[in-house]
């Protein structure tokens, strides 16, 4: 059966595969690495303009182990997950001190690496040196669960210890960089999570699913669970010269290592923080609009409060790890919701003002 499989598998891909993508233009596992850690939880038409500028910007082992964590995050933002990042910064310089620079080839070595787990390790392997391991990505165990018409969430362990072994069962002899790639086109292209275009698929004759016309009951959904929700309330200071006071956040954590507004459980702990940090030098505060930011685990809902200094204060307090934002081109690294706020902040065509329910408008 596996022969089979992998036969029509293979097949399919030479016609159908996508052999294009930037990280496919040579078999360098520093390249691949870099996608396959991107391409987590996200879609690959999002990954590739940040992928070129990436590589651009870090086109070694050697380069990222050396640039500061706060240019990597920078190139980071917009991706989300910000942890891929501070963990890709750490496996490159685990790598400069413990492999001379060069990317592993042993798997429990490349396991052992920041940020990597057994699926993209063996990826890594497989893509870069054709070594025989099996993947279960998202899309691998979206396409096995269905193939075999596996009952559970693939996140329960029992689950995952089958679609591994089914997985494992399946890899060929031969090819196995393109069976690889062809796993993951085909859950990212045809075996999709919603709409599943059966009728194009090169294994449908042996789909269970597709047998039971279950292919859109499996892989069985993850048990819903009511989000929490965590307020909070954010200082949003102002000079006279329209920078904006950034404090760098905790290495761990949500937005670890990420540059933000300061952040307060309540409107007491702020006016706290403000009396001891910049007493008598505010001469307006404005509410703006509720910022809302949805995490894995938890959503997210920030109260902004802007306020203008009657003075200009200028570069980097250390510290207190904070800087003066006023400049797109300043290298750091910010997260989605607070880059927002402040392109939108910071215009410097447009005139904002603040309507009496508390958002932001633009003057047109």
């Amino acid at each position: 059966m596996s022969e089979t499989f992998s036969y029509q598998i293979l097949a399919w891909f030479d016609q159908h595969g996508r052999k294009n993508l930037p990280w496919q233009r040579d078999q360098d596992p520093y390249r691949i690495w870099i996608s396959e850690i991107m391409l987590q939880q996200t879609r690959v038409e999002t990954v590739i303009p940040y992928y070129e500028k990436f590589i651009t910007r870090f086109p070694s082992i050697k380069h990222l182990a050396n640039a500061p964590i706060d240019e990597v995050l920078h190139h980071w933002t917009g991706l989300g997950y910000y942890a891929r990042a501070r963990n890709l910064h750490q496996a490159a310089i685990q790598i400069k001190e413990k492999h001379q620079g060069v990317f592993p080839t042993q798997l429990d070595e490349v396991i052992a690496l920041a940020g990597i787990g057994k699926s993209t390790a063996a990826a890594i392997l497989a893509l870069s040196f054709q070594q025989p391991y099996a993947i279960l990505d998202g899309n691998v165990k979206r396409v096995l669960a269905r193939y075999f018409a596996v009952e559970g969430w693939p996140g329960h362990r029992t689950v995952e210890n089958t679609l591994w072994s089914y997985a494992e069962a399946l890899v060929p002899k031969k090819r196995i960089a393109h069976y690889t790639q062809a796993m993951m086109d085909l859950g990212a292209t045809l075996c999709m999570r919603i709409n599943p275009n059966c009728s194009d698929c090169p294994i449908q004759a042996g789909c269970a699913a597709h047998k039971l016309q279950r292919q859109y009951e499996l892989p069985t959904s993850k048990p819903s669970k009511k989000l929490p929700v965590r307020e909070r309330v954010v200082a949003i200071i102002q000079n006279r010269e329209n920078a904006i006071w950034l404090e760098k956040r905790p290495s761990t954590g949500i937005w670890g290592g990420l540059y933000s507004f300061p952040e307060f459980v309540d409107e007491v702990h702020l006016q706290s923080w403000l009396q001891s940090k910049w007493k008598n030098k505010i001469i307006q505060s404005t509410s703006l609009a509720t910022i809302t930011h949805t995490f894995t685990h938890f959503k997210l809902i920030m109260y902004p409060r802007l306020m203008t200094l009657n003075h200009s204060p200028i570069g980097i307090m250390e510290e207190d790890l904070g800087v003066w934002y006023n400049d797109a081109n300043q290298k750091l690294g910010l997260a989605t919701p607070v880059k927002r706020t402040l392109q939108q902040l910071l215009q410097p065509k447009k005139e904002l003002f603040h309507d009496t329910h508390g958002s932001v408008c633009e003057a047109r």
